[in-house]
């Protein structure tokens, strides 16, 4: 069966600008073309605080994403009322987490994180965050601390950063198709998802990569 691989980080601001249009991209998808999320791992933990040019660099991405991306919108409140840091391992680990808790909340981690990043000035660089997003979608807090800092998981993030790799993924969102024949890199709009359903067309007809792409 072929894989669509969608690469991505829960603190990608592209990535969220990329929900909506990857949720029709899905609901598009046929049952025979299995889909799977990986972590790509943005930035790597650190405790220090983001440095004023990459605080200003991000600030300006934010603003470039709402002109591109109509109906995004993000909460400029958190550059004041939290201490940014160029880090999101933690924020993998917390859906690591919750899908080591209930594969099903996978999703609703993801959706959290951002949710509380983006729109409630909410720091998903600390565990505090993380961990309250996962009591607001049913997961247990304690549990939830004590496998998010444990040797299991950090073993999972690895291995899902070793498949970014294999991948040859760089940036996120990204899209790779894989079947018999190899790895496909897939076309990819945040905004009309019509780009990824024809580019998956085209790959099933000049691959045999599986079954159509769109229903």
């Amino acid at each position: 069966m072929p894989t669509l691989y969608y690469v991505h980080d829960p603190m990608c601001s592209w990535c969220y600008a990329f929900a909506p249009t990857w949720q029709r991209i899905e609901s598009a998808l046929p049952t025979e073309l299995s889909v799977e999320h990986v972590l790509g791992g943005l930035a790597p933990d650190s405790d220090e605080p983001m440095p004023p040019p990459m605080r200003d660099y991000l600030q300006q991405l934010w603003r470039r994403i709402q002109t591109a991306v109509p109906g995004t919108v993000f909460n400029f409140d958190f550059w004041t009322q939290c201490t940014p840091r160029r880090s999101t391992y933690p924020a993998c680990r917390a859906v690591l987490t919750a899908k080591h808790f209930d594969p099903t909340l996978e999703r609703s981690m993801i959706t959290g994180i951002q949710r509380a990043y983006y729109q409630q000035a909410r720091n998903p660089a600390d565990v505090d965050t993380l961990c309250a997003v996962a009591e607001d979608i049913g997961l247990e807090p304690q549990s939830f601390r004590a496998w998010l800092a444990s040797a299991p998981c950090e073993g999972e993030l690895a291995r899902e950063l070793r498949k970014t790799r294999d991948l040859g993924v760089t940036g996120f969102p990204s899209l790779i198709l894989a079947s018999d024949s190899g790895l496909s890199p897939v076309a990819l709009s945040h905004t009309d998802p019509r780009i990824t359903l024809q580019d998956l067309e085209r790959l099933a007809a000049a691959t045999g990569a599986g079954p159509s792409a769109a229903k």
